[in-house]
């Protein structure tokens, strides 16, 4: 586990802007017409509507995706009492989470007030604001009684997270880690130490799942909760009574433990020896999560008992119980819907929905964090991980569900795949250009060769790719190494094919494939004995499948230097006649839209000839994906105001397209203030030709300036990075890099796929 220090903490709360959450604005604010309509006289408009229907404040307002994070400071983390102004950064801390993890907005609120009654009427008041309402870090016995009151009187979700989330993640592990062990929750004798708020929760809801009440103990700091304790009757205490155990033998955790199936520590740490963790059942399940120290580590509880089934509240082990894993994802399906309240359906639909997800094949995002092959369900791997890209999908699709099922939901979901396709749009997973690359390339899937099959992340996107159903993949390599490495991964190999290029029996395809290329290239000063060693390199080979038809589209790069694969790509496949040049694109997809960047590859220093040849590949793909090109080609000078170098070239160039594509909205040279600021730019450039016209296609005067800004985009924002995408090749050759993700290896498969399905229709046409 990282070491975090007191100085390291405080710089990090203190530096820049202090605190972690702002207020960022979701509508136009530059002019004054735009303030006019936020505000003053325009915003009359919707408080009038919404007078005459409240409900449509979710329409006209953030109330619909707002969420309070209100604590009074009794309870924070692991700190105890240390008021409301102190437990603030962690309030800012929940708020962090769930934007980043459910893509919903926080005010955080610090009530300075102990009295419950008094709590109540306080967030009773400011409830209007919100679509719902997160309780945090509230002491017990108030803490339940506060919730019980608000869920009752208010209209909104209302969930005290101390209690319910921890309760949701250790429910959906307990499920699970019953399963690897063979046992029934039913049969179970669970032992609980810790008799708090979450304590309480966990095993309420443990019960709900099928926990006997009479095979359950529960422990608190003075032992074992019998129901022959003096002051249980007292007020506050009612919790505690109605788990109270009857038995009259055990009185201590040593006691409690011995035979025991399950633990759950919500206490402090380092309570449970090894000796109690020996003396309970075969296959023990220990859920440890006092933090930062566990009730027992580990490591002890494993030497204890190598057939123990451990959990903890900490990320540097298996099984992390973090309620991060279910509150963002439990609210966003719960606002999406609506509803009134958080019920008893919806805890256990989230419940059900992370057990199950555990089960399923771990995305490789996932196994990257956590610098590992493969997670499977087992031991070691019940819970899933909180950096789990489908837990928004899986968890707040169950919980929107349940919410409309058991008849809280105010706004139900009428076409769940478009929700679903919502929720991954809005976390940035998916976007729409990227799911509708993936439903052409499905229409007709073709054949793509994966030149590197030897290499996991290629091998795991020639099987996703496959699983996605956009392709019939071909991977290069050793047929028995590949197969091998598939099995270590736990990938089916099932309909990819396998080409073994170095096999004796792919001997009379080299020679052929040589005899083809040789001859193609007799007058460049190719032979057939050199060109028949080129066929042992799989670019070459893999390339010569596709140029005799033998494939549909090529994939390469991981291992090689793109001026090799380029080099090839030239002898092998050859250029668009109509061109001199290729050239590559990235798409960058952001919150502003989707812009085309050029050339982020091949050409180093363009001459005009080249920059010419660039506009019109850039045209020609944009017009690809379906979108108008607004081109604006790149300098660090406008319009002639430096009349050498690279901005002559640039002009040169516009000066070019715009006599040989009239109808074409391009324009150049200017700088990247003026191609993407549309009102600076008409107002200091009337004359242009992108007047009123939003720039979409940015053509770039070299390969330094182009690769940088696509880079430093993707580094500094949250925005999606699709290329390199070829331009200006005579067959579909596609490139990746060494740090291409499997996702990245797939979105290029796609455009593959439609590069081959396009080519084929014109040779068709």
């Amino acid at each position: 586990m990282v070491k975090i220090t007191k100085e390291a903490a405080l710089l990090y709360h203190s530096q820049g802007k202090p605190g972690k959450i702002e207020v960022v604005p979701t509508k136009p604010y530059s002019t004054q017409s735009d303030l006019s309509l936020a505000y003053s006289p325009g915003v009359a408009e919707p408080c009038l509507e919404i007078e005459k229907n409240p409900h449509d404040a979710y329409k006209y307002t953030a109330k619909g995706n707002l969420v309070a994070v209100i604590s009074n400071g009794t309870a924070v983390l692991g700190l105890g009492d240390i008021g409301a102004m102190a437990g603030k950064p962690v309030m800012e801390g929940k708020g962090l989470l769930f934007k980043i993890y459910g893509g919903i907005d926080v005010f955080d609120i610090e009530v300075n007030e102990k009295d419950p009654e008094k709590f109540i009427e306080a967030v009773k008041a400011i409830a209007p604001t919100f679509g719902g309402i997160n309780l945090e870090d509230i002491k017990a016995p108030e803490c339940f009684e506060i919730e019980r009151r608000l869920k009752a009187e208010l209209d909104i979700p209302v969930m005290h997270d101390d209690q319910h989330g921890t309760a949701i993640i250790s429910s959906a592990g307990l499920i699970n880690a019953l399963e690897v062990a063979g046992k029934k929750i039913e049969d179970v004798k669970i032992v609980v130490n810790g008799a708090g708020a979450a304590a309480i929760s966990c095993t309420k809801l443990y019960e709900a799942l099928g926990a006997s009440h009479k095979n359950i103990i529960m422990l608190d700091s003075k032992g074992v909760i019998r129901s022959d304790r003096e002051g249980l009757d007292r007020p506050g205490n009612e919790m505690k009574r109605y788990f109270a155990t009857d038995r009259r033998d055990i009185q201590t955790l040593e006691e409690a433990v011995k035979g025991a199936d399950v633990f759950l520590g919500l206490s402090k740490g380092n309570v449970l020896t090894q000796d109690m963790v020996r003396s309970m059942a075969d296959h023990p399940i220990v859920f440890a999560l006092a933090n930062p120290v566990p009730e027992i580590s580990y490591e002890d509880a494993m030497a204890a008992r190598p057939d123990v089934l451990m959990s903890t509240g900490r990320s540097d082990y298996p099984n992390q119980i973090n309620n991060v894993i279910g509150f963002p994802y439990i609210f966003r399906g719960a606002l999406d819907v609506a509803s009134t309240a958080i019920n008893e359906e919806m805890k256990l639909a989230a419940v059900r929905a992370i057990a199950a997800l555990a089960k399923q094949p771990v995305p490789d995002v996932v196994n990257e964090v956590y610098h590992v092959n493969n997670f499977t369900f087992g031991p070691d791997y019940f819970i899933p991980k909180p950096v789990d890209p489908r837990l928004i999908t899986e968890v707040s699709m169950a919980v929107a569900k349940a919410a409309m099922d058991s008849g809280v939901a105010r706004k139900p979901i009428e076409d769940w795949e478009a929700y679903r396709q919502h929720l991954k749009e809005l976390m940035g997973q998916e976007s729409k250009l990227t799911r509708q690359l993936y439903e052409t390339a499905r229409r007709d899937p073709q054949r793509v060769v994966f030149a590197e099959g030897i290499h996991p992340t290629m091998l795991k996107a020639a099987v996703e790719a496959k699983a996605e159903g956009i392709c019939h993949p071909i991977l290069l390599g050793n047929d028995e190494a590949i197969t091998k490495l598939a099995k270590e991964l736990e990938l089916s190999l099932e309909g990819i094919e396998i080409v073994n290029l170095r096999h004796p029996n792919e001997a009379s395809r080299r020679e052929r494939y040589a005899r083809i290329l040789s001859e193609k290239r007799a007058r460049q000063g190719a032979n057939f004995q050199e060109a028949n060693d080129k066929m042992f390199e799989r670019n070459y080979f893999g390339m010569m499948m596709v140029e005799t038809g033998e494939a549909d589209a090529f994939i390469t790069g991981l291992y090689t230097k793109y001026s090799n694969t380029i080099k090839v790509a030239k002898e092998v496949i050859g250029i668009q006649p109509e061109y001199k040049h290729f050239g590559t694109m990235h798409i960058l997809n952001s919150k502003k839209g989707t812009y085309f960047v050029a050339d982020t590859l091949i050409n180093r220093h363009p001459s005009t000839e080249t920059l010419i040849d660039i506009a019109k590949l850039s045209k020609q793909t944009v017009e690809f994906f379906n979108h108008t090109p607004v081109m604006s080609m790149l300098s660090y000078s406008n319009f002639g105001s430096d009349s050498e170098g690279s901005p002559a070239k640039v002009h040169e160039a516009v000066d070019y397209m715009q006599k040989e594509y009239p109808d074409l909205a391009i324009d150049g040279e200017m700088q990247v203030k003026f191609a993407l600021n549309k009102e600076a730019r008409d107002e200091k450039y009337p004359f242009t030709k992108l007047k009123g016209k939003e720039v979409n296609t940015l053509v770039f005067p070299n390969l330094s300036s182009a690769n940088a800004t696509y880079q430093l985009i993707q580094a500094m924002s949250e925005t999606e990075v699709i290329g390199p995408i070829q331009m200006g090749l005579n067959k579909p050759i596609h490139f990746t890099d060494c740090e291409a993700s499997v996702r990245d290896i797939v979105n290029i498969t796609a455009i593959a796929v439609i590069d081959a399905i396009v080519e084929k229709k014109k040779k068709n046409n």
